[in-house]
């Protein structure tokens, strides 16, 4: 009994050092791999550079791909907000967390991605977000190097590992473990890590997306009130903005928009530079500009185009096929089961035709060195314009309307605008809008009233309605019959 009690109990407690011992080891190798996640050499850097065409190494002057020629040209242009953008990824600036809005195509994600390879992403972790929490766990748990323990075996020790849970408190759970990391690296190196999660519009507009963002902000304001870590947003669309200013103290909001003129036609011919080896004369690029604005998208997709001016007036078309696709009206031909989807088409339309009349009163539309100047329109005022407050935000997700950070409206870029303006400015169209708007009114009032028959009363049947007091007695008789109205002599009216 003895030798069996004995052999028991060091089973147990080597059964139970061996599990102590394995659950230290893991959670420091958690830390451990954690902290790898943040040394310079992050693949993550790799594909984000390879997938946005900027060069990994820090440089200077890149030179032609295919050629000898080293510091022929820079093809990377600098934005006056690149700065700036490079001292948050540095970690000189501290104490807050940052919003980077701006449409789609204006640089906003190169701009991260340049400053992460002036140090070689040493201190940064970034991330895609999405719409799925679930994915959206998997992408932190990958940039961070943290497996949410899934791959703890302290089961065989009779251990339990943590519960099973939804995607967000796995979330909370990466955060925490990167609060510890964050303590360790500012004793150590003195500079707050930094944590950018990319395309934050595509979380969704729900419970749970309002969930995901509400947790982030929550660990951005404690992370950059104690200096641990900055975190940075990058989104396209307002409603984000709209979403973290309800409890923001320490954000910063850093508006990205189209180059400038000198700006835009420096980037294109560099782009040109490298795609064809072309010296691209200042009056083409002119020409390409004035029709595409300074947006770097459409420069990099002209810039590829053998034909510049042929491709610049296929963007064109393309925006304006993209407005009419969605927000065409169909006039007073309309049937009134598309009346929903028509309502949305003309506030479009009527917002559109809006800008198109302050684009015409304005004194200047164009400057020679900043280029085109947009019309804008207060958000509440485009609200009043459209006679609904909620359209505006499915406009917007389109690239439509652009919504910037002071809330003022305007045509999503250069090509859309002339859109508008080509639009508009068509014989007819206002008399078209309003029979469309009068129609759609007809509609919803058809729909409003109520049409009351009494088919008894076809054909000289009667109605008796007959009243009585409270002990039975007929007080009252009430006949409701129909009447034929008088026969009307056309002729005799004429005469």
């Amino acid at each position: 009994m003895f030798e069996a009690a004995a052999t028991t109990g060091a089973s147990i407690l080597i059964l139970g050092l061996v599990g102590y011992s394995y659950t230290r080891y893991y959670k420091r190798n958690v830390l451990s791999k954690m902290e790898n996640a943040f040394t310079p050499g992050d693949p993550v850097l790799e594909l984000a550079a390879v997938g946005k065409e900027v060069p990994h190494a820090p440089h200077g002057n890149v030179p032609t791909p295919g050629t000898d020629d080293e510091g022929e040209y820079d093809r990377w242009i600098p934005r006056e907000e690149q700065a700036r953008i490079n001292r948050i990824i540095c970690g000189e600036e501290k104490g807050r967390y940052h919003l980077l809005l701006g449409e789609k195509g204006t640089g906003k994600s190169s701009m991260l991605i340049e400053a992460m390879s002036k140090i070689d992403g040493e201190g940064v972790a970034m991330l895609e977000a999405h719409a799925d929490p679930e994915i959206f766990r998997i992408r932190l748990g990958r940039a961070l190097d943290f497996e949410f323990h899934e791959d703890n075996i302290g089961a065989l020790f009779s251990i339990r590992g943590p519960r099973d849970a939804s995607a967000l408190l796995d979330i909370e759970r990466a955060f925490n473990k990167l609060e510890k990391v964050a303590l360790r690296r500012r004793a150590r190196v003195g500079r707050p890590l930094v944590l950018i999660v990319n395309q934050a519009h595509l979380i969704r507009d729900d419970e749970d997306g309002r969930d995901l963002i509400e947790l982030i902000q929550q660990r951005a304001e404690q992370w950059a009130a104690s200096n641990l870590a900055t975190v940075i947003i990058n989104s396209d669309k307002y409603w984000v903005y709209e979403r973290l200013k309800h409890h923001a103290t320490r954000m910063e909001v850093t508006q990205v928009s189209d180059l400038p003129k000198d700006r835009a036609m420096q980037a294109l011919k560099n782009y040109r530079m490298k795609y064809w080896k072309e010296a691209t004369p200042d009056s083409v690029l002119n020409e390409v500009y004035n029709k595409i604005g300074g947006r770097l998208t459409f420069l990099n997709r002209v810039a590829k185009s053998q034909d510049m001016i042929h491709k610049c007036d296929e963007i064109c078309e393309m925006e304006k096929t993209w407005f009419l696709n969605n927000c065409g009206i169909l006039g007073t031909e309309m049937d009134d089961d598309v009346m929903d989807q028509q309502k949305y088409a003309s506030t479009a339309m009527v917002l559109a035709l809006a800008l198109h009349k302050r684009y015409e009163d304005m004194d200047k539309t164009y400057d020679d060195t900043i280029g085109h100047i947009l019309p804008e329109i207060p958000l509440h005022q485009a609200r009043y314009i459209m006679t609904r407050a909620d359209f505006i935000r499915q406009h917007h997700d389109l690239s439509i309307f652009a919504i910037d950070r002071h809330a003022k409206v305007r045509a999503d870029s250069v090509p859309m605008q002339r859109a508008f303006n080509q639009i508009c400015s068509e014989p007819g169209f206002e008399k078209f809008l309003e029979a469309t708007l009068d129609r759609i009114g007809d509609i919803e009032s058809l729909g409003r009233t109520k049409e009351l028959t009494f088919k008894d009363l076809w054909e000289g049947g009667k109605y008796k309605i007959t009243s009585r007091d409270k002990k039975g007695n007929e007080v009252g008789v009430v006949e409701v019959e129909t009447v034929t109205p008088p026969e009307t002599d056309d002729d005799g009216a004429d005469d």
